[in-house]
């Protein structure tokens, strides 16, 4: 059977490569220094395999099928996205299969993918909590548009994974969510009358040529970024990691769709990748940081379940 070693929520953004600090109080600085020192206590734990739970950009997944949930069992590509690491990603495909099985088992339809391409939203959070060398379990959630799995989804979804994680093949696992915290960002979706044109056409239609459409959308990202203005809700962001140190996922349920977006914007719903990793190790945080970075247009947080030195 495996042991659950602990749980490491992170936020991630493209501008933590695009524009890592210059000095040490410059925006982002704390949070790197933060994420090295999860690394540092993950290594202490020398987890066997890693379960990242982590959104895609539009790098791996688009609208001409789009399922809320996706697992990596086999080959696993990272896509090279904002500086991120491109190139193939160790897999715990024995691991995989047994998520697979078991989540199967307790009513869950996951997609699979033999040869899976993820983006920053995965390979950031592995990279900095484990430097990218323990073989991963890519569990890849939307987070744009619908198909949404409803917040009381992903808390159910997190207590499976939890029960299946722990009857798994042997080894000592930890469980990775990337992403949110609070960020707001331009519509994906291709209901929204603001989504029009060769936009809207690389949303559904992007896999015909992933790369092209890449390298159109990545400079007017990169254009975002640098704004000390830009909108981070803090206090919610503190909210949340407050709610999840007093293990209280429910409050974070109770917001429902609508609120969560209210109060965290369109990039606040990657915060369901810490409502599955948190309900499967179900354990509150023992350890949180946090800083608002608007010059990386979100809120840059991380909670893991031990001791952070």
């Amino acid at each position: 059977m495996s042991e659950v070693v602990g749980f490491v929520g992170m936020s991630h953004s493209p501008f933590a490569t695009l524009l890592p600090p210059a000095a040490s109080d410059a925006p982002g600085a704390r949070f790197l220094d933060d994420a090295a020192r999860v690394r540092d206590a993950v290594a202490r734990l020398a987890p066997d395999a890693v379960v990242v739970v982590g959104p895609d950009h539009f790098h791996g997944n688009f609208y001409d099928v789009m399922p809320p949930f996706v697992l990596g069992v086999e080959e696993v590509t990272g896509f090279g996205d904002f500086g991120s690491t491109s190139g193939a990603l160790p897999v715990a495909s024995e691991l995989a299969w047994s998520v697979h099985a078991g989540l199967t088992d307790a009513g869950f339809d996951l997609a699979l993918s033999y040869a899976l391409t993820v983006d920053h939203g995965i390979v950031q959070g592995f990279e900095m909590v484990t430097g990218g060398t323990v073989p991963l379990v890519p569990l890849v959630l939307n987070t744009a548009a619908p198909p949404l799995p409803t917040l009381a989804r992903c808390v159910a979804l997190g207590e499976a994974l939890g029960k299946t994680l722990a009857a798994g093949p042997a080894g000592r696992v930890l469980v990775v969510a990337s992403g949110g915290l609070s960020h707001w960002l331009p519509s994906n979706d291709p209901r929204d009358p603001s989504v029009v044109g060769e936009k809207r056409a690389s949303l559904i239609h992007g896999r015909q040529d992933a790369q092209a459409f890449a390298a159109a959308r990545e400079p007017k990202v990169r254009a975002m970024g640098g704004d000390p203005g830009a909108r981070v809700n803090d206090a919610w962001d503190r909210w949340f990691l407050d709610r999840l140190t007093a293990g209280d996922l429910d409050a974070i349920t109770a917001l429902g769709h609508a609120g969560l977006e209210e109060a965290a914007g369109t990039g606040g719903h990657e915060v369901r990748t810490w409502l599955v990793g948190a309900a499967a190790v179900a354990a509150p945080l023992a350890w949180t940081s946090y800083e608002p970075v608007p010059e990386w247009i979100t809120g840059m947080g991380s909670g893991a379940t031990f001791p952070v030195a």
